[in-house]
């Protein structure tokens, strides 16, 4: 039934009526500092932006945002700031994408068609450089070995950058919101 409730969620954002500030390809050229800071310090920056995402009412937090089967069964109510930091070390990867389906969910922001063949793409290249690994421990040729090893070095790379270009966009978003907020309080 949970799985079910997530296929309708996916499917749900495909309507929503708002679009993401930029998409995926232009978020390095949009701000190549913050994109920078999201690459090297990916954490760092996830944790920020789940705090803010949550509008610095860490009582709202939920390991993952909710969207991973584990949520809510880690303890997260006596100590979010310490799961929070656990989740972003730990669980990088969900925790960018659940703080990504967060704010699309709250502001009605569509999945957009580059940002799925992105995202698809750097599912297939980890996928590709998995199985030449199995490959390379089964066969044993040093070649398809060396070969795995590049692949699974530009699988990391454009999965780093992936996720640095989906926080630049998250950044986009919490400043929007932040100077609407600011502008209509004073």
């Amino acid at each position: 039934m949970a799985n079910q409730e997530h296929l309708d969620k996916l499917q749900l954002r495909q309507n929503y009526r708002n679009l993401w500030h930029t998409d995926l390809m232009r978020t390095m050229q949009n701000d190549p500092p913050y994109c920078c800071l999201a690459f090297w310090c990916g954490p760092c920056v996830s944790y920020m932006l789940r705090k803010r995402a949550l509008y610095n009412d860490m009582s709202r937090y939920v390991c993952c945002a909710g969207y991973m089967p584990c949520s809510g069964r880690c303890g997260e109510s006596r100590c979010p700031e310490f799961c929070l930091a656990t989740e972003v070390f730990l669980c990088f990867g969900n925790s960018v994408a659940s703080t990504r389906f967060l704010l699309q969910d709250e502001f009605n922001i569509q999945t957009t068609q580059c940002d799925n063949c992105i995202i698809g793409f750097m599912f297939c290249l980890q996928q590709v450089a998995c199985i030449f690994s199995i490959v390379a421990m089964i066969v044993g040729s040093e070649e398809i070995s060396e070969a795995s090893q590049i692949l699974s070095c530009l699988a990391d790379m454009v999965y780093c950058t992936v996720c640095a270009c989906m926080q630049v966009k998250q950044e986009f978003i919490n400043l929007n919101f932040e100077l609407k907020s600011v502008k209509s309080s004073g």
